[in-house]
């Protein structure tokens, strides 16, 4: 792209630059997200709040199905 097409370009470069923020951010709460040390870290918590009665056994096998696909689906990605 040359001088013209940079200079055309350069009233939109604020919003490029925050698309570009907003894709890094997104990127990284994918990273957390689906990182396995996090999801195991998730799982012990769930299972102390299960001992300690804050949840049913219900909530514990939703929310550990859920932990589980996403540990999969981590190691999946790798």
């Amino acid at each position: 792209m040359g001088l013209l097409g940079e200079l055309l370009l350069l009233p939109a470069a604020p919003v490029r630059g925050t698309f570009w923020v907003l894709r890094q951010v997104a990127d990284e709460a994918e990273r957390r997200y689906y990182d396995p040390s996090t999801i195991r870290r998730e799982l012990s918590q769930l299972e102390r709040q299960l001992e300690a009665c804050e949840i049913d056994e219900e909530e514990f096998d939703r929310r550990e199905d859920e932990l589980l696909d996403r540990l999969e689906q981590a190691a999946g990605a790798s």
